[in-house]
């Protein structure tokens, strides 16, 4: 199966609950790479970037989401893929 690359907003109870930290090691376990962070609105933005059946896991998961959290909305919109990134990293929190 080929590559994927996408950009991932989860809406809901989603910040305080270790979203962040769970979806970088859910990544970590799916050997994609990539990145997560919260931004102002009180959504959580991540990218995920790997093969395209461990993306669609992280997809999956994020409508999950960890234990404590309350996924309301998920939005998933294709990406270019960053030759740059290597690992998976939870990035400062973005305006908006």
């Amino acid at each position: 199966m080929a590559d994927k690359a996408v950009h991932v907003r989860i809406f809901g109870l989603v910040q305080g609950v270790f979203f962040r930290v769970s979806t970088r090691e859910a990544a970590l376990q799916l050997r994609l790479a990539g990145w997560v962070r919260n931004r102002r609105d009180g959504s959580v933005e991540a990218f995920f970037q790997g093969p395209a059946e461990a993306v669609d896991r992280a997809v999956a998961w994020c409508h999950r989401g960890p234990s404590g959290s309350r996924v309301e909305r998920v939005e998933v919109r294709p990406a270019d893929w960053d030759p740059r990134l290597d690992g998976f990293s939870v990035l400062k929190e973005m305006p908006g």
